[in-house]
């Protein structure tokens, strides 16, 4: 079962790449849970709001809903929450070892419980999962809540604690005072990263050992779940979410959210095949998201893999139409580019070039990047070149968690200006297709009267219009008490 951030393509290759081969990471990880003595123990759940830090009451902050005064006045909830993330809270933890795990399953099992005997140096730990996604929000200014599950011990903890460190507060996914809460079951999901002499790469996992997601204990949302929900304008799931969570509760996550008029964001990521062909619940929980997404964001592959359909602008528009809430769908071209596509038009801009170091995180980074615009309402283009540059600072660091962009970062990338302007690409894309639709693109060069249905926006005008907004997120940052 593969395990981790979704990533833009291409993927690094496994040699010679990184003067470090404790950061040589692969984006399609396997995530592992392994027994240690400790018992899960509840802990409270937190919510950052503008003051800070607060702890969740049961009882939401309401106001009236202008829309319905008078008799059966309905009240709606404050969304003082930016983002909220849907499980896959993870660590990974980074290894040099001499051999790679071997392939038979038990002998696999002995390597795994020698692994899992001794916790490794903290410094080879990391966020990892939607860690990335809320980490990045939180640079950008956003305020953010990760709702999971984390179990109480010291991988637990240290988690806890660097999402903290960060501005994010955390919500557990259920409440589980009815379950014995103890074992391997509970515990922090651990992904093993393991790197070989010749740098190559092995993933140790017990959840690959599975057909259950590994959190099947879990039937359904907390009380602070749904209140974290319902207070966030967003809430972002990706594909690893299912094997975490049964589908029952995933869907019961997307039907409260629709409900409370929280934004859907959904990434199926590399698990998007599998899901579209896995149990029958799979199969209808993953159709219920492409349908009831109001943003879903796929690399070009995936919407072909999905549609049938190469050209990633027609995939998107097929998209578009079998959606029910759908509003826009984004498609990630890796080092190209990406496209955002509407019932109306298709806005399009090309990557920042940079020298490319790892490419894991680089997708959750630009989803939070996507978010950031979508809250903002910026227009189209300008959110597609600040997820670009968040995606491609990203690239620039090793690995995710705390390695993901820096506002700073993103901010020097920017002012740069260096834009990977591929015309025949470009052209070649939307020649395919295209009749009514208004066309969007991203360009250092403006051409009058080139092409009338292209209007093509100066890169210049896009930078002087989100520079200030940039430059104000880094001052608006959440601190936590």
């Amino acid at each position: 079962m593969h395990h981790h951030s979704t990533t833009l393509e291409p993927p690094i290759k496994p040699y010679g790449l990184h003067p470090h081969p404790i950061f040589l990471q692969n984006p399609r990880l396997i995530r592992a849970i392994f027994p240690t003595a400790s018992h899960h123990k509840k802990s409270h759940s937190w919510i950052c709001n503008c003051q800070g830090v607060e702890e969740i009451s049961s009882v939401p902050k309401l106001r009236p809903n202008s829309r319905n005064s008078g008799d059966g006045e309905r009240f709606e909830v404050v969304k003082e929450i930016d983002v909220a993330t849907l499980g896959n809270l993870c660590v990974d933890i980074v290894l040099n070892v001499p051999n790679l795990p071997p392939d038979s399953f038990d002998e696999r099992m002995n390597y795994m419980e020698r692994l899992s005997k001794s916790p490794p140096d903290k410094k080879f730990w990391e966020a990892g999962g939607n860690c990335n996604m809320a980490i990045a929000a939180a640079r950008l200014g956003l305020s953010c809540t990760a709702i999971g599950h984390v179990g109480n011990e010291i991988y637990g903890r240290f988690l806890l604690d660097v999402l903290h460190e960060e501005g994010i507060s955390t919500v557990g996914m259920s409440d589980d005072n009815d379950v014995e809460c103890s074992g391997a079951a509970y515990e922090t999901l651990l992904c093993w990263v393991l790197v070989d002499p010749l740098q190559r790469h092995g993933f140790c996992s017990r959840a690959d050992l599975s057909e259950e997601p590994a959190f099947s204990w879990m039937s359904k949302l907390s009380s602070t779940a749904k209140m974290a929900i319902k207070k966030s304008k967003i809430l972002f799931c990706n594909g690893y979410g299912f094997d975490e969570l049964p589908p029952g509760l995933i869907i019961s996550a997307l039907e409260y959210a629709v409900e409370a008029g929280t934004s859907v964001f959904f990434d199926p990521g590399p698990r998007g095949k599998s899901l579209s062909a896995g149990t029958p619940e799979e199969q209808k929980a993953f159709g219920k998201f492409l349908r009831m997404s109001d943003v879903l964001l796929l690399t070009s592959e995936e919407a072909e893999s999905l549609t049938g359909i190469r050209n990633p602008v027609l995939a998107g528009q097929e998209l578009l139409k079998k959606g029910l809430r759908t509003k826009w769908v984004i498609v990630k071209m890796g080092a190209k580019g990406s496209i955002l596509i509407t019932m109306s038009s298709i806005s399009c801009a090309p990557a920042f070039k940079v020298n490319v170091v790892d490419t894991v995180g680089c997708g959750d980074s630009f989803v939070a990047a996507i978010a950031f615009g979508f809250i903002h309402n910026m227009p189209t283009v300008n959110i597609l070149t600040i997820a670009n540059a968040v995606g491609a600072a990203t690239a620039m660091g090793c690995g995710a968690g705390r390695n993901v962009a820096t506002l700073k970062q993103v901010i020097e990338l920017v002012k740069d200006e260096n834009l990977n302007e591929d015309d025949k690409f470009w052209n070649d894309l939307m020649n395919e297709n295209l009749d009514s639709q208004e066309i969007m693109f991203l360009s250092r060069m403006v051409i009058n009267g080139s092409n009338t249905r292209c209007n093509r926006v100066p890169l210049q005008k896009v930078i002087s219009e989100m520079l200030p907004m940039l430059e104000s997120a880094g001052l608006n940052k959440v601190v936590p008490s």
